[in-house]
């Protein structure tokens, strides 16, 4: 007979078997979702940027990717886009509620690479967003700051110029939802925008369009 047969006759072997199941059923369900995301913002991305050579890196496991995508293109104000997204951990369903509470929600950032000086720094940030970012706004003491909203968001505005200040709220007339998007900035010591938003499946090129296109605006006119 089994040595310890008599184990496997309990109720709490058969809650462990099913708590097993559970969370093996959750990595691959998670990891498949993450996958979905990943594939439909980068596939976005693709078709609003046009890159020229393009390269995708894992660099997290199921909670990580990066992508580099460089424009030749002559006329493009752009030289390169770098985009990396990080996930939730929606494989482990042990640590997901925990990550929910600490990160939120999926995060995509991306840098576009100018080819041309920038005219001014300037951030339009979401202000829960910018409790956690703000540290890297080093400018943010020599900026104007104003307190707007934009849809249904409250975010913060840095601008150094009236002019600049201006065509931002423009676009915001033209584009009166924020939708996934948290960051949009222009940083000249870097010569480089950045945008930040929530990856939600199919909805990284309706509100990153816009923007991404809008920025060569910000720095011709």
């Amino acid at each position: 007979m089994f040595k310890y047969e008599h184990l496997i006759t309990q109720p709490v072997f058969f809650l462990f078997i099913a708590f097993s199941f559970i969370l093996t059923w959750g990595y691959f369900w998670g990891r498949r979702n993450n996958q979905k995301i990943v594939l439909s913002a980068f596939d976005d991305l693709v078709k609003i940027v046009k890159p020229d050579d393009q390269t995708f890196t894992n660099i997290g496991g199921a909670i990580g990717y990066h992508a580099n995508l460089q424009i030749k293109k002559k006329g493009s104000p752009i030289s390169r886009v770098d985009a990396t997204i990080t996930l939730l951990p929606r494989q482990s369903l042990l640590y997901l509620p925990i990550s929910k509470i600490i990160r939120r929600y999926d995060r995509l950032f991306i840098t576009l690479h100018m080819k041309h000086p920038l005219p001014e720094e300037v951030h339009l940030i979401e202000h829960r967003y910018d409790g956690f970012r703000k540290s890297q706004i080093t400018n943010a003491d020599r900026l104007n700051r104003e307190d707007i909203t934009w849809g249904a968001l409250d975010f913060h505005f840095y601008y150094g110029s009236t002019k600049m200040r201006e065509k931002l709220m423009k676009f915001m007339e033209v584009y009166p939802e924020p939708g996934a998007i948290r960051h949009i900035a222009l940083v000249p010591e870097q010569k480089s925008g950045f945008i930040f938003m929530i990856p939600r499946k199919d909805g990284v090129a309706r509100y990153l369009k816009p923007v991404y296109d809008y920025i060569p605006r910000l720095i011709n006119n």
